[in-house]
């Protein structure tokens, strides 16, 4: 655990803030390059940057402040729903909230829907390599204790206090890792415009229900203290993702069409 990289100016750049950066530019330069395929120009990928950022960063932090609403910024000034510098972003609400601005963007620039959800899918995951090992130079997002030879510790006077815990940041980095090969092999052979969208949807969010189980920096629970918040919404995303495989898949042209 190193929260900073280096002061700049007297202000602390942390990194965290760097490999959520890394992430986002890898995958952008991926995914405009993956668009060829589908005949999408990399410099509609690559202008639709800035709004999966923004998108991201509000979905992100809204969903946690709603979250923690009642235990922490009910009781606080409302200021501190801005500090992002201080933490505090959930992957679901960033993905909701980039999905909300590409949609905004496409129809804006009149680009194919479900082209662009594929060539992006794969480096969703491959971005989040990238984050989840920010989560471990943080601190945050961590695990249960375990007595297994491959758990970490961190610093003392972290939540964990020294003791052993389950290094859930890495278990995603990595089946994320194995993900993305999945679904960028996947791309060069899909069968209809959306598959490897749905897909991402569906597999990301049973990986991510099984990493649950091993996290242990939560404090609500529910359904009777078994299932965690992201546990509920990753069975809300995987629903999502069957759903439109279904539906896509059956608007697959005749072939020779």
């Amino acid at each position: 655990m190193h929260k900073i990289a280096f002061q700049l100016g007297g202000l602390d750049i942390h990194w965290y803030g760097i490999l959520v950066a890394i992430g986002f530019m890898v995958g952008l330069w991926t995914a405009s390059r993956r668009g060829l395929r589908d005949g999408l120009n990399p410099e509609s990928i690559i202008d639709l940057g800035p709004w999966l950022v923004i998108g991201s960063l509000l979905g992100a932090r809204a969903l946690y402040v709603i979250s923690n609403w009642e235990d922490y910024y009910a009781n606080h000034p409302l200021w501190e729903v801005f500090m992002i510098r201080q933490g505090g972003l959930v992957f679901y609400g960033g993905l909701m909230g980039a999905t909300i601005a590409s949609l905004f963007y496409l129809h804006w620039k009149k680009l194919p829907l479900w082209k662009t959800a594929d060539a992006l899918a794969p480096s969703i995951a491959l971005g989040y390599v990238f984050g989840r090992v920010g989560c471990l130079m943080y601190g945050c997002c961590y695990g249960r204790p375990t007595q297994m030879p491959w758990g970490i510790r961190f610093p003392a006077d972290h939540e964990t206090a020294g003791t052993a815990v389950h290094p859930t940041q890495l278990y995603e980095s990595l089946l994320n890792a194995g993900l993305y090969a999945v679904l960028a092999w996947g791309y060069r052979r899909k069968q209809f415009d959306g598959q490897i969208f749905a897909a991402y949807l569906i597999s990301y969010a049973v990986l991510r229900f099984i990493d649950e189980f091993f996290r242990g920096d939560y404090q609500t629970f529910y359904l009777g203290n078994w299932a965690t918040p992201a546990q509920l919404l990753s069975l809300l995303v995987f629903l999502v993702g069957a759903g439109l495989w279904w539906q896509l898949s059956g608007k697959r042209p005749e072939p020779g069409a």
